[in-house]
């Protein structure tokens, strides 16, 4: 059995399933467990059951659970009877728990009533993760004449993806409550969109062409949960925003020593497309024009520019979970024709030997102008910035994609150096690592939460975009997501990784208050399902256990 968390537990499925089970004429026949895994060392479960057989009455379900001295052989036989009377039907499985759960007492669950319900947990029935059960549940539907599927045809739908299913509903993931936290996003997101300042930038004139009204925000848990809002499927050039993600993919395949043999790692305080090198005669940073030239030239090294395009976009693809990632030819060919400066750039960086020997700098920069033209939407960026949210790993299919150093390194210097001569101040504000791009994106990553996506062209005078920006601060204004604020007796904000998203509290070692509530309650069930239940000591027992968890939190 899963252990779900008690409070959960007794409230969804104790309540509901026991007073149908109650009032069910079978109910000698079956047997519901509501079990809380109490967390310290050294304790078990605390479960309420209701056993019929010989001798009648029940056994006293909290002594044998929070017994602490079993003996190894008897508990294995004890779960071996278990899992043999799971199979028997007699104990509920985690796809009758799951489907309990959706049909709030129904005896059967329409199509769309599980997949709405699946999208409240921020999935899509388009995940990956999800295949088998999508397929599964179109080839059902057609079996059936209502659209609606009995508990047996629900536990064949959802059996092969389980696992995932159940930390969704049970509110698992990274963000529990979904539904609220996006409520919060959308607020955000609409006070961003009244912003009207800043300039498209038309230097290349292929970007010149956007609509200034254009406004976009896609964010991708690291558990896989999606949220879009705007023109979240409108293409866009990566510019300055795929500067991060080949730094990481010239990191994950030759390491940090090499990379920074060419490229420094401070801030440069000036503008992004100066022809300035640091003391050592290397580009500051790879986040600036001049350290992205050099480490165009790191990748692939040896292969021709077609092997080494085509081997950035499959790492593109694997970065985004397989979704859209595009090139924009005439984009590519606007930049080329219009990059004077950074040809001059790249004649500085030969001059001064940046390169590793034997590059050929023209061809470097043809390269460089493709891969700032590289095509993606906020909904395939966002799931970029969660794979590095999520220490390499693509969240929507599991893969490992860049390797922990290759994610520190590259996290490390967009905290520092991602926002142009913002950087400072986004660092300031916001304490977050992120990378901003002249056609408007901006690549935020929530370390161990999610990546963020955010597009409107219009620009600041820093190159920056004006709803991003905003954004950006408005989210960390409310949620605890800069780098700082879990620092003890800071001031509090929401914290969405929290159930409910309550504010933090500083909680003393023992709330006995929530522990007797909670115990009020488990008796109350325990009173139903065990009538016959005379041992007056197991709650004292009970209570001193939960306190005795309690001071050790």
């Amino acid at each position: 059995m899963l252990q779900f968390r008690f409070s959960a537990a007794l409230k969804d499925f104790c309540k509901p399933n026991l007073k149908r089970i109650l009032n069910s004429s079978n109910t000698d026949n079956i047997t519901k467990v509501a079990s809380r895994s109490i967390g310290a060392a050294g304790t078990r479960p605390v479960s309420w059951r209701r056993v019929s057989g010989a001798g009648g009455g029940c056994a006293s379900p909290v002594r044998r659970a929070l017994c602490t001295q079993t003996d190894a052989a008897d508990q294995a036989q004890k779960n071996a009877s278990t899992e043999k009377r799971r199979k028997a039907g007699i104990l509920p499985s985690l796809e009758d728990l799951l489907f309990y759960t959706i049909a709030e007492g129904q005896e059967k669950i329409p199509a769309h009533k599980f997949t709405t319900a699946l999208k409240s947990t921020g999935l899509r029935t388009g995940d990956p993760r999800l295949k088998e059960c999508m397929e599964m549940l179109k080839v059902t539907l057609k079996t059936t004449s209502d659209g609606a599927l009995d508990r047996h045809l629900f536990k064949k739908c959802v059996q092969s993806n389980i696992v995932l299913l159940t930390q969704a509903f049970r509110k698992k993931f990274v963000i529990p409550d979904f539904q609220s936290f996006t409520s919060h996003i959308d607020q955000i997101y609409e006070s961003a969109k009244s912003l009207s300042g800043g300039q498209v930038a038309d230097y290349i004139p292929q970007l010149a062409k956007f609509s200034p009204n254009l406004w976009a925000v896609s964010l991708c848990t690291v558990d896989g949960q999606r949220y879009t809002a705007g023109d979240t499927k409108v293409p866009f050039c990566l510019q300055s925003c795929v500067k991060p993600l080949k730094y990481a993919i010239a990191v994950h395949d030759h390491g940090t020593d090499y990379v920074h043999r060419f490229i420094g790692k401070e801030p440069s305080g000036l503008r992004f497309n100066k022809l300035f090198l640091d003391e050592d005669d290397k580009p500051h940073n790879p986040m600036v024009n001049a350290g992205a030239i050099v480490c165009t030239s790191l990748l692939k090294q040896g292969a021709g520019n077609a092997e080494k395009f085509d081997y950035v976009m499959n790492f593109m693809k694997k970065l985004a979970g397989n979704e859209y990632v595009g090139f924009s030819n005439a984009t590519f060919q606007s930049e080329r024709l219009s990059g004077d400066r950074n040809f001059a750039i790249g004649y500085y960086l030969k001059e001064k030997k940046c390169f590793p020997e034997g590059t050929d700098m023209t061809s470097i920069l043809d390269l460089y102008f493709q891969l700032c033209s590289i095509e993606v939407t906020c909904e395939s960026a966002s799931v970029m910035a969660a794979t590095l949210a999520n220490g390499g790993f693509c969240p929507i299919t599991g893969e490992r994609v860049l390797n922990p150093e290759a994610v520190r390194d590259t996290l490390s210097l967009m905290h520092s150096c991602g926002m142009y001569d913002f950087s400072g101040q986004f660092a300031f504000h916001v304490g977050l690592p992120a990378k901003s791009g002249v056609a408007g994106g901006i690549l935020l990553v929530v370390p161990n939460v999610m990546g963020v996506m955010c597009w409107s062209p219009p620009l600041d005078k820093l190159g920056n975009s004006v709803r991003g920006i905003q954004f950006c601060t408005d989210l960390v204004q409310l949620f605890n997501f800069h780098n700082y604020d879990n620092l003890r007796h800071f001031a509090k904000k929401l914290d969405p990784r929290r159930e409910g998203g309550e504010q933090r509290q500083n909680l003393g070692p023992m709330d006995y208050t929530s522990l007797q509530k909670e115990l009020a309650l488990a008796e109350n069930v325990w009173k139903k399902v065990c009538p016959s239940e005379t041992d007056e000591d197991s709650s004292t027992t009970l209570v001193y256990r939960m306190k005795t968890v309690a001071e050790r939190n």
